[in-house]
């Protein structure tokens, strides 16, 4: 193969991999998709990115992106908003989603995927429903606010951090007229 061959070829897988790099992975489109039907009780929902400029993406505490943040449609209006993403247990990450409603207070909570042999409790819906309701004003304190989990206790203080990030994130979202 010839240099420029290769260059092509090079230049293509880069383009291909970019492009495919800002998707989900089948696994936790399905799982977010399963949660979005049950919580909101709809079927005929359509996923859209929210647009974000970079100026206001540097003052959320959050990192958003086109394919973790969307917007829930379904006949043109909006019924909600997810934000999926990971988080840091003990010695890995768990995926989890927030689901929030369109006045902006969660919905759900759900970890979607939990590696760990240990902590896995924060993924009960009796741990997580304490996030229900919460909004850009809520107070989220570990051992405060939010209950303790015995031998949980990073993932819980980083789902704590997660949920409360964002929320403050769609406040700032909010102010600059964004949402």
């Amino acid at each position: 193969m010839n240099f420029k061959k290769l260059s092509v070829t090079l230049l293509i897988a880069s383009v291909v991999l970019a492009l495919f790099s800002f998707q989900l992975p089948s696994k936790l489109q399905k799982k977010m998709s399963k949660e979005i039907e049950k919580t909101f009780g709809s079927s005929e929902f359509f996923l859209k990115s929210v647009d974000i400029s970079s100026e206001i993406k540097e003052k959320l505490p959050t990192l958003f992106t086109e394919s973790n943040f969307l917007r829930i449609e379904e006949d043109g209006n909006i019924i909600g908003y997810a934000f999926i993403d990971k988080a840091p247990s003990k010695t890995a990450e768990f995926d989890y989603l927030i689901l929030l409603n369109k006045d902006l207070t969660v919905a759900k909570a759900k970890v979607l995927i939990y590696r760990e042999e240990y902590g896995g409790e924060i993924a009960s819906r009796r741990w997580l429903k304490q996030f229900i309701g919460k909004s850009k004003s809520s107070s989220l304190v570990y051992r405060k606010d939010i209950a303790a989990i015995s031998g949980a206790t990073i993932s819980v203080r980083s789902m704590t951090n997660a949920v409360s990030d964002v929320l403050k994130s769609i406040g700032i979202l909010q102010e600059n007229k964004i949402l």
